[in-house]
């Protein structure tokens, strides 16, 4: 018999499967919130899982893109590279102990937000520049400028980083950067998303330095789903408008936003409850002393 976690599990686990298959992102945005509020899982445990997940579904979905040679590798290098660093000083740092679980999803709801306002803040169409991206599509060798390769490098490192401090794979963030610093449109920057999460997670997974092997067992009702979405979703992408995709992604970074920002909130109002009684409690000892 299915537990009720285990069906939330599969449910989120298509929707997951199917984000990365059309969007090359959204996977951990909706995988994180899921284990920690819907599975319950505190953060040290939902993070290496989370990471854990997106690879396999990340791995699973970048075949389509490749056969169809929508990766651009340019961008993936002045992007990837600094996004590789970031992932382990990120991950170092949360293995160290230096940042709280609230603030862990607080950084994730900001993050989201920024990205979402500036996916839909300009049009797809890409401005003149003197640099281009060469990539190789099915109908021809295409030309888009890449506006800015520092920029681009420089989000690298802060998608690096979000990675490692909030186990996600980055892709809410890669594709935004994608689209308006290197001028992809959206299927390229999608397929080129999903080359750049798989290495991100990987350096971050390795940071952290531990596995969650208590919660294992939830990876197969998440991967189960998720081989049904992802199936759905590759045959649904070549089919959708680079508008639409911009759109929808942006509605999920919003949403996402959202419930991670109201988890941090009620994981740090929870925190200081507790610790709260700890300081009635020594009061009298300090009277005592006095003299």
């Amino acid at each position: 018999m299915i537990t009720s976690t285990a069906l939330l599990l599969i449910l989120g686990g298509g929707l997951i499967g199917f984000l990365l298959a059309v969007l090359g992102a959204g996977g951990s945005i909706l995988l994180l919130p899921l284990l920690i509020s819907g599975a319950g899982l505190p953060a040290k445990e939902a993070i290496p899982l989370s990471l854990l997940v997106v690879i396999v579904l990340a791995l699973a979905n970048i075949g389509p893109y490749l056969r169809r040679r929508q990766v651009a590798l340019r961008p993936a290098l002045v992007l990837g590279v600094p996004a590789l660093a970031g992932s382990w000083i990120g991950g170092s740092l949360v293995k160290a102990g230096l940042i709280s679980e609230p603030v862990q999803l607080g950084i994730f709801a900001v993050a989201a937000l920024v990205a979402s306002w500036l996916l839909t803040r300009r049009s797809g169409v890409p401005e003149p520049a003197a640099t281009t991206v060469v990539a190789v599509g099915g109908d021809g060798l295409h030309r888009w400028p890449l506006r800015s390769p520092a920029a681009l490098a420089f989000q690298g490192v802060l998608v690096g980083l979000l990675t490692g401090i909030a186990g996600v794979g980055g892709g809410f963030a890669l594709v935004p950067a994608l689209v308006l610093l290197a001028g992809l449109p959206m299927p390229l920057a999608s397929g080129t998303s999903l080359l750049l999460i798989t290495t991100n997670s990987l350096v971050a997974l390795e940071a952290l330095g531990h596995w969650p092997a208590a919660s294992l067992p939830l990876v197969l009702p998440l991967l189960s789903g998720g081989a049904i979405g992802a199936a759905l979703g590759q045959w649904l992408a070549p089919r959708l408008s680079d508008r639409r995709l911009r759109r929808g992604f942006a509605a999920l970074l919003i949403g996402s936003a959202l419930l991670s920002g109201m988890e941090a909130v009620r994981r740090q109002t929870a925190s200081a409850q507790r610790a709260a009684p700890i300081s009635f409690r020594s009061a009298p000892l300090s009277l005592r002393s006095m003299p």
